[in-house]
């Protein structure tokens, strides 16, 4: 297996709200696709470096994996946005929650040099949007 990952897919509760809230935090899309499909109605927006992040109906997605539906739990992963300073992840955070976003920690310096903040999105995945000094973002 080559390190690399090229689809992040979130399983949803409700896609056209989940779809609002993407579109919200300024993500571009054609919009849900694969509708003439029994569970096959997808969200796509391209992301940096040919990187896509899907949004699915977890029923559909537990179906297709051949896995029991489950309530979601947001200490299990989060999906990290590095961005280029302080002001862009408070920029990103007020988006978020105009968007919808619960915050769970606002932005805030950080113990190991950088500055973050985390929120949930309508489904609860966990985003943690951060700066840190000693890496570059990919723009």
């Amino acid at each position: 297996m080559k390190a690399r990952i090229g689809v992040l897919t979130l399983g949803v509760d409700d896609l056209e709200k989940s779809l609002a809230f993407y579109r919200g935090l300024g993500l571009e899309t054609q919009g849900i696709v694969g509708t003439e499909f029994e569970d096959g109605a997808v969200v796509f927006f391209k992301m940096n470096d040919g990187f896509t992040l899907a949004l699915y109906p977890r029923a559909s997605l537990a179906k297709d994996a051949k896995v029991s539906v489950s309530p979601p739990s947001p200490s299990d992963l989060s999906i990290g946005h590095l961005v280029d300073s302080r002001e862009e992840v408070d920029a990103i955070m007020d988006q978020a929650l105009r968007a919808g976003a619960a915050v769970t920690d606002p932005a805030r310096p950080r113990f190991w040099g950088g500055y973050s903040g985390y929120f949930q999105d309508l489904d609860g995945h966990l985003w943690e949007v951060a700066w840190n000094p000693a890496w570059e973002s990919r723009d």
